[in-house]
Formats: C-alpha cells, structure tokens, sequence
C-alpha cells in the first residue's frame, strides 16, 4: 500500500533522513520505534507532503506522490494525526471533525463517518459541542484521530499518539487503533516513543536511529531482540 525508497530529507545541511526505505502492507499495522530526534516524525511529514524530500521516493499504491502537496496527499488516501495533536481550540469537537471531511461532498457520508467517529470514541460525542482547546490531552488526541478518519484515508499516519497522556487513556486510544486496524481494515503507520505498546500492537516494525533504519521484522521478532530489550523495553 505504502513504499518508502531511499528517502533523504535535510533541514539546511544536516540529514534528518538518511536512505530510509520501509514497506506497509495493506491492512498491516507498522510501527516505527525510535528514541527521539532519530527522524520518525520527519518520516511521516515527508510522506504527507508537509516537508520536502531531497531524494528518494515516496509511493502510494504504485503511484509516486513525492512532493506532491499535502492536500493532494489526503485527497489520494493519506491522513495524518499530527504529535501534538494539532486541534483547532477554537473550534467545536464537531466542527474539528467536519475540518477532516473538507475535501468531501458527500453530506450524507460525513454524517455516518461522524457517527462512526463517536462510536469508536464515545468522549467525543459526549463532548460534541466543547471547544478542542478546553479537552484534555487524551481527548485532544482522540479527536486528532477522529479527524483524520474523517477523510476516509486508506492510510492513516499516527505520529506519537501516546505522547502526553495518562496511561488509561493511553490503553484506550491504543484499543481503538486496534479496533480501526481490525474492523475497518485500515492500513495504519504509528510513529511511537513506548516501544512496548506499539510492538504489541503492530505487524511488523522498524526500529531507526540517527535518520538510519537499523532493524526490522515481524513485530514479536524485534520485541525479543537484546539491543532493542535494552535500548526501548528496559522499563516495561
């Protein structure tokens, strides 16, 4: 489904990016676990369209899409829960869902997606008419989800979705990247500090180090692996 070859990004003449290749599979969960500053985040900016990539390839279902702008990128099947979240404060949860469907006409197909959203996170619905400023951590990053499952995406992009938040809610929203992967069938990239809750939940993993992808494999293999035991499993 997704296919990274090569890739290099800098910022001014330091590489952020150096010759990353990956590969996700349609309806897999890949995960990419890294300490940070290794270039995770840089990863899926340049995939999105967000940062621009010095050489390499970006490929989306065999189509090339590097540099494409990040509004072409959500319209051919790539959204992206931002780290940080990134809500509107200023907007309603509602209306910060609606902002995910904006290249959607389809008025009656954002309303059962929007349906959709508040079953897989009941807060939300509960929390319909609040501005995303005044929600808590762990909201706000369900809400970022939700807005990124509102563009119907084949692929969704998760950049450090446990970032911030308390560990029950942290368990919640790792459940329902689950339940999205299994009972959607979306293929999901997840960009995540706690090596421990994303080898569990993913297919397959990467592990990156300094722009460098230094290890690979299914996801039970590299959980097992001494150095990465050490380096990213040591406290759970």
């Amino acid at each position: 489904m997704l296919e990274i070859v090569d890739l290099e990004v800098k910022y001014g003449a330091i590489a952020a990016l150096q010759g990353v290749s990956l590969i996700v599979k349609q309806g897999q969960i890949v995960t990419m676990i890294g300490a940070n500053g290794a270039g995770k985040s840089t990863l899926l900016r340049a995939v999105s369209g967000l940062i621009p990539v010095s050489s390499g390839r970006v490929v989306l279902d065999n189509v090339d899409i590097t540099n494409f702008p990040a509004h072409r990128v959500v319209g051919l099947g790539i959204s992206h829960a931002p780290e940080g979240r990134m809500v509107f404060a200023n907007l309603t949860v509602r209306e910060n869902l609606e902002m995910g469907a904006y290249l959607r006409q389809d008025k009656d197909g954002i309303e059962n997606d929007l349906d959709r959203v508040f079953s897989l996170f009941p807060r939300l619905k509960e929390r319909i008419h609040q501005s995303g400023g005044t929600l808590s951590g762990g909201e706000q990053q369900m809400l970022a989800v939700g807005r990124a499952l509102m563009a119907r995406p084949r692929v969704l992009l998760l950049d450090e979705p446990s970032l911030g938040i308390g560990p029950i809610l942290v368990k919640a929203i790792f459940s329902t990247i689950v339940e999205i992967n299994r009972d959607l069938g979306m293929t999901i990239l997840i960009v995540e500090q706690n090596a421990h809750l994303a080898l569990k939940i993913a297919h397959y993993g990467y592990v990156v180090e300094t722009g460098k992808i230094i290890l690979e494999g299914p996801c039970s293999e590299i959980a097992r692996n001494e150095l990465v035991r050490k380096a990213y499993l040591s406290e759970s």
